[in-house]
């Protein structure tokens, strides 16, 4: 059999039949379900994404890269720091001192992080901080707070809060906890509730002076790189062990990226489903045509087709109305994620995800993963019926028909 005739049997199959319209409406059910369901992959796992990275990048930025802790308590140096720099200069470092404390304004109090910070290294390391000191240092106990901590407080420009500090200080029978006033003049929006909530910045000396300890020493150091896996090897290789530990962004918030990943994994396998349920769509159609059409595949066998031939037209049929519903998915997908990235059809919270823009990102390796799974189940469904029609008895039809 000449591949023409193959090609126009194929298309004689796909056009639509009067006489059996149900054969031809079961195909473009398969049609429109094989892509819908690469439509909503596309544009679910490209908004998973979108949620993933930007939550990486708050994550990122707020916990830091890299941390570098003394196991011996705050006995790291500024000159460590700065030796530090001198050893890694594509590195950039920030030393600070970290206090747990009460944040108090008249009746409203809560539970803050103090970070005692040299302005200039951290707004180096701190893109959050850098925006919202700008070109200006932080003054004489002066505060950097969160916006929802100032919007709780009620706080303006100028305002005084009061800090209580879990160290205390031992008078008479008793502990007298430390406290000292700060003055807030600005503030900080990270997109995230915890830390705009929960994170104050002061400079180093004054939070030392308000701890009580020497001036030049610290809890731990920042770093920033862009590549903190490889990088924080390559630092722990410098540094003893006994004396200093190194912790990354990632350790700090691996259960929230792993159940973040557990959870696109269960998404794509349920909307996986979508293609799954459309191929059997795609199985019916093709035995109801092998059904309707046993006569004409009896004559074509006896005319000297063979069974490969066969099963090429309805492995065809099947590749057709499946493939053709991917690439109309695909196309339709990367359309709704162009309109969606410069049109704002879907506005979010900004005080929820730090963002009234929908953040999207399709990875290569979801859209391969997309296409791949979606050819592969097309491709089983259609070799079925197709493996079917090559079985027709050319006898055993003619003689009943």
């Amino acid at each position: 059999m000449s591949p023409k005739l193959i090609s126009f049997i194929v298309k004689k199959y796909l056009r639509f039949d009067s006489s059996q319209p149900f054969i031809s409406i079961t195909a473009l059910l398969a049609f429109f379900g094989v892509g819908l369901g690469v439509f909503v992959l596309i544009v679910a796992m490209a908004i998973m994404n979108g949620f993933d990275k930007e939550f990486e990048k708050k994550l990122f930025t707020m916990n830091y890269p890299i941390t570098i802790y003394s196991k011996h308590g705050y006995q790291i140096s500024g000159d460590f720091a700065a030796q530090l720099a001198g050893m890694f200069p594509e590195y950039k470092f920030s030393p600070f001192i970290r206090a747990s404390a009460i944040a108090k304004r008249d009746d409203s109090m809560d539970g803050v992080v103090v970070f005692g910070i040299d302005t200039e290294s951290e707004k180096a390391i701190n893109s959050v901080v850098s925006d919202a000191m700008g070109s200006s240092k932080l003054g004489d106990f002066e505060a950097l707070v969160g916006k929802r901590l100032m919007e709780d407080f009620s706080l303006l420009k100028g305002d005084k809060i009061t800090i209580i500090f879990a160290d205390g200080e031992p008078q008479g029978l008793g502990i007298t906890p430390l406290m000292k006033r700060f003055s807030v003049n600005k503030s900080f929006s990270s997109g995230l509730l915890a830390y705009d909530k929960g994170y104050i910045y002061v400079n180093a000396k004054d939070l030392a002076a308000a701890l009580g300890r020497s001036e030049n020493l610290y809890d731990g150091i920042h770093v920033y790189t862009k590549e903190p896996l490889v990088d924080i090897k390559k630092i722990a290789a410098k540094l003893p062990t006994d004396d200093y530990a190194l912790v990354g962004w990632w350790q700090q918030n691996g259960n929230f990226f792993a159940a973040l990943a557990l959870e696109k994994k269960a998404l794509f396998v349920v909307l996986m489903l979508i293609i799954v349920v459309a191929s059997l769509n795609i199985i019916s159609s093709l035995l109801m045509t092998v059904m309707s059409r046993r006569k004409e595949i009896a004559l074509l066998l006896s005319l000297g087709a063979d069974q490969n031939e066969i099963k090429s037209i309805f492995f065809r049929l099947g590749a057709i109305i499946g493939g053709s519903g991917i690439i109309v998915g695909s196309f339709l997908g990367f359309a709704a994620l162009g309109l969606l990235a410069n049109f704002d059809i879907i506005s979010l919270p900004a005080d929820v995800y730090g963002t009234t823009k929908l953040p999207l990102e399709l990875s290569i390796v979801d859209l391969a993963f997309i296409l791949v799974g979606s050819i592969a189940v097309v491709f089983v469904s259609s070799y079925y019926p197709a493996k079917k029609a090559s079985e027709v008895d050319p006898l055993s039809v003619l003689r009943n028909e």
